[in-house]
């Protein structure tokens, strides 16, 4: 098999690394995400406040091919930068698998043939589930 028939060619992590049901915990964003506060007025800016909903509704609205999440965005950013306190990334974004080697992995997978990768967002406790299988082979 040439490189470019491995789907995993650059990546530091072979398939069995990722294959099977993987749980990633309190990686989403959540009605309990942090954000900031005024210590003068003891609320939350406006720009600040946000639903899971909005979130799930933000993250659909990317377009690209490969489907998006919302996660968290740090109080800090929400801060500097004024914005919600979510953002979009891929499902198998480095933030949500906790490395980038698994991102490259996950990644791989889902763009390969050879693989079924499913994912479910559950917005409620936070926690992401992905599950990779082999394809079945007719």
């Amino acid at each position: 098999m040439t490189s470019d028939d491995d789907p995993f060619h650059d990546c530091e992590l072979d398939p069995e690394a990722i294959l099977g049901t993987h749980i990633f915990k309190a990686v989403l964003f959540t009605d309990e995400t942090e954000t900031p506060v005024n210590v003068l007025t003891g609320e939350t800016p406006a720009h600040s406040q946000a639903t899971v909903e909005e979130a799930k509704e933000f993250a659909a609205s990317i377009d690209t091919k490969t489907p998006q999440i919302a996660l968290p965005a740090s109080v800090e950013s929400q801060i500097e930068t004024q914005s919600k306190p979510y953002t979009a990334a891929a499902f198998f974004h480095f933030k949500t698998t906790g490395s980038l080697e698994r991102h490259r992995a996950y990644h791989a997978a889902y763009e390969a043939d050879a693989f079924t990768v499913d994912f479910e967002a559950d917005y409620e406790s936070g926690n992401l589930t992905i599950t990779v299988d082999r394809a079945n082979e007719s």
